[in-house]
């Protein structure tokens, strides 16, 4: 009771923050109900037919549900992979740069389209992909055909992992420096005396300091492997290439947008969040059992 008198005007300060939470967070949770309804707007939660598991059996034997999945894990998978390899090579380079404001000038760059919106670099990349868009403009330079980028399946999935690494890359490039900042100097010093180039201190030593931020990183992103980007896919796809970049999140977008089958999305959606939040358990599990990161 002491340290609550104590500390009553802090918790004072956290009760808008946590009704607001609680209204916007957890209240539209009871929508998870209409997973089990044929919900109509019209006759609400409480009138509308109780159908049990059948939008589940409904949803899972739709034809295009398997692509859907395969779709949402392939993407995430290779953003997964990519968001720690980009930025592990470009803080190694950037690590080795002598000149201070050109590195500085460089993290700048590359940090820049981590503040952009989709809205902004979807329209961007739309434009440099079209068929009269710069890229097909230097490909028919080069004598080749155009390339319709932006309505072939195989490349349009490539230009969505491409896109979503070069946005976000900067940040874990950011974090990646700053672990390797944290490496005691006289292990390079040593290295040195002892005939050690560059290569070997990178792999003996900075490789080694940083692995623990890395194995971070990584297990704490198997949490969002089917967060494959929805604003992202949203923007930027169309009906022709939805066989290979329909993901969950513009599945369910579409199955209650367009469709008007709220309880079918609603049981997708449902889904979706029971793996997640199994998949969240296990990362930040293995992250406090294998690197000691807690959230509270």
């Amino acid at each position: 009771m002491r340290t609550l008198r104590r500390d009553f005007p802090l918790h004072l300060m956290l009760v808008p923050g946590v009704i607001l939470t609680l209204i916007y967070a957890y209240g539209p949770m009871a929508g998870i109900i209409m997973a089990f309804q044929n919900f109509e707007p019209l006759s609400g939660f409480f009138k509308s037919k109780w159908v049990g598991f059948d939008n589940f059996t409904y949803v899972f034997h739709l034809p295009d549900f398997n692509q859907v999945l395969w779709n949402t894990l392939l993407i995430s998978l290779f953003k997964m992979i990519l968001f720690l390899l980009v930025p592990l090579i470009l803080a190694l380079l950037l690590n080795e740069i002598t000149k201070k404001w050109f590195s500085s000038l460089i993290q700048s760059s590359i940090f820049l389209p981590f503040f952009l919106s989709w809205t902004v670099l979807g329209g961007v990349i739309i434009e440099l992909f079209s068929l009269n868009g710069p890229v097909n403009g230097l490909i028919s330079l080069m004598g080749l055909k155009p390339i319709l980028f932006m309505l072939n399946n195989d490349w349009f999935r490539g230009i969505i992992i491409g896109s979503d690494v070069w946005k976000g890359m900067g940040y874990n490039m950011i974090i990646m420096l700053a672990a390797i900042t944290g490496i005691n100097m006289s292990l390079y010093e040593a290295a040195e005396v002892d005939g050690g180039g560059k290569w070997k201190q990178m792999l003996h030593i900075t490789l080694p300091g940083i692995a623990p931020m890395l194995i971070l990183l990584g297990v704490l992103s198997l949490g969002n492997i089917l967060n494959a980007g929805f604003e992202q896919i949203l923007l930027m796809y169309n009906p022709t290439v939805y066989q290979g970049s329909d993901i969950i999140d513009t599945f369910v977008y579409r199955l209650g947008m367009f469709s008007q089958q709220f309880g079918p999305a609603a049981a997708v959606g449902l889904f979706k969040s029971i793996i997640s939040l199994g998949l969240v358990s296990i990362s930040y599990y293995a992250a406090y059992k294998y690197n000691n990161y807690r959230i509270f």
